[in-house]
């Protein structure tokens, strides 16, 4: 009998499920778009109920889609958006409030309070992170304030917490596993990631009894099985990692100075660093990359808010544009001689600014800026941003010269956007013969655990090259274009 991996990919916007063979080749894709939700400027929500039925549904369409039977499923791998945060009632398995995404700024005060009483170092020693509404601990504080009876709940025992994976896994469960991994237990501000536990301070300090966060496992892990009636027969979940993480190890990106960066809603660059922590000297996050055996990988991540979004608000809220793939056309038939930036703090600037306060704005703009002047400003928004974090990375790194790029997600589709992001870092970006990168992680972080797919080192020998984009632009030019955003970003920044 054939063996297969399905692949649990849940993004920001959407919810996927890709049906692997033996070979990590894909067999089926299945998608659905769920609702965004922003009741206030800065605040982003989700319906928890929607992002289990999209994913439930998706599953199944995968499973019947690739013609198999759910019997012929060895494992099921999660990967999934990160921070977002979510409670539930441990008894009705209900959520007790929307999910928190990780876009979301309602903290911002809260943290601003916890660095004025001189928490952040105690906080970035611990867990590698910023004080920033980024990150779960604050969103799980918010709720248990804010929601009526909350906190007696969680008190009590009550109440379960858990990222988006332990949501899932929950469901897919039946509520019989309350379990998350390494990388998605890092991303909360209440993970200890040189002890690899939970942090009893940490807690203390945001007022979270621990009785509501899951176990900690391994990247490659038993997590369970599914209940019989998800698929129609039990299902090994064992495999989870943050989106980030997974398209670290889908890039093969295992030994320590390699480096990815994925385009889709937000950007994230993660460079491996080995098995030793590397603090960031210039406001990057110390994270793990992933957990293999007990191992941990540690990384440096760079965090873009605003990538594909900056696209999806041009389409959507500006009219601008009918369809995403349209950007990149315009953008080559944009007037050279105008220097547009958009700065896209629409949910403020994430690294290395971390300017929860900031907002979006657009400089340089004249009578002859239309839509293709725009479309080209928000491709290269993603460019500088990119290079923003490189540069920080470089110097935390001690590296020279930037490394080559490894590049996956949504944008990278784009030769426009990938040749300029070439242009502006002055160095060679890679796109991957699979664009599918964070769902090929998970189904690999499964097939480990199972025996289907081999070791790291052999799993690496088969990363294949689809383009290599090269530096053309001249170094005046880049230098000029590059100097013009830093100063659009400086006047964004909300102490400018």
């Amino acid at each position: 009998m054939a063996s297969y991996i399905l692949a649990i990919d849940q993004g920001t916007t959407s919810s996927r499920a890709i049906l692997f063979n033996e070979s990590l080749d894909i067999v089926s894709v299945a998608q659905q778009e769920f609702t965004q939700i922003f009741p206030q400027s800065g605040w982003v929500e989700h319906n928890p109920d929607e992002i289990w039925s999209t994913t439930h549904g998706t599953c199944r369409s995968a499973v019947r889609e690739g013609g198999i039977r759910a019997e012929e499923i060895s494992g099921i791998g999660i990967t999934n958006q990160r921070e977002t945060t979510i409670l539930w009632d441990r008894k009705s398995g209900k959520p007790i409030y929307n999910a928190i995404v990780w876009q979301d700024r309602r903290t911002s005060k809260f943290c601003e309070k916890l660095r004025e009483q001189g928490h952040g170092d105690m906080v970035t020693d611990k867990t590698g992170l910023l004080i920033d509404p980024y990150f779960s601990g604050t969103k799980i504080r918010w709720i248990l304030d804010n929601v009526d009876g909350a906190r007696k709940l969680a008190e009590s025992g009550a109440l379960a917490f858990g990222t988006v994976d332990t949501f899932l896994l929950w469901n897919l469960t039946g509520g019989k596993v309350h379990a998350t991994d390494a990388t998605n237990a890092a991303r909360t501000m209440l993970f200890n990631i040189h002890e690899n536990c939970w942090d009893q301070e940490l807690l203390d300090l945001l007022n979270i009894p621990a009785d509501m966060l899951p176990e900690v496992k391994d990247c490659s892990a038993d997590f369970g099985s599914t209940s019989p009636e998800i698929l129609g027969c039990p299902v090994p979940v064992c495999g989870i990692a943050g989106d980030q993480h997974a398209a670290l190890v889908g890039q093969a990106c295992f030994q320590p100075g390699m480096l990815k960066s994925t385009y889709g809603t937000g950007c994230f660059a993660v460079l491996n660093t080995g098995t030793e922590p590397v603090k960031s000297n210039n406001r990057l996050l110390t994270t793990i990359g992933y957990r293999l055996d007990g191992v941990t990988h540690y990384a440096l991540e760079g965090s873009i808010f605003v990538a594909g979004a900056a696209v999806q608000w041009m389409r959507d809220a500006m009219g601008l544009i009918d369809r995403a793939s349209v950007s990149g056309e315009l953008a080559r038939a944009a007037d050279p001689n105008q220097d547009v930036y958009l700065v896209p703090a629409f949910t403020g600037l994430g690294a290395p600014h971390w300017d929860a306060d900031a907002r979006g704005a657009i400089y340089g703009i004249t009578r002859g800026t239309g839509p293709a002047e725009l479309s080209r400003a928000a491709l290269e928004s993603v460019c500088y941003q990119t290079r923003d974090l490189l540069e920080a990375m470089q110097n935390d790194w001690n590296q020279k010269n930037p490394p080559v790029l490894r590049v996956d997600g949504g944008m990278v589709a784009s030769n426009f956007t990938m040749q300029f992001l070439a242009d502006i870092l002055n160095a060679p970006v890679d796109r991957p013969v699979t664009l599918e990168t964070t769902a090929v992680g998970a189904a690999y972080l499964a097939g480990l655990q199972i025996g289907i797919y081999p070791a790291p080192e052999e799993f690496a020998e088969s990363w294949k090259l689809e383009k290599r984009f090269t530096p053309h632009l001249s170094e005046d030019v880049r230098e000029r274009k590059y100097m013009g955003w830093k100063n659009a970003v400086r006047r964004t920044l909300s102490s400018y």
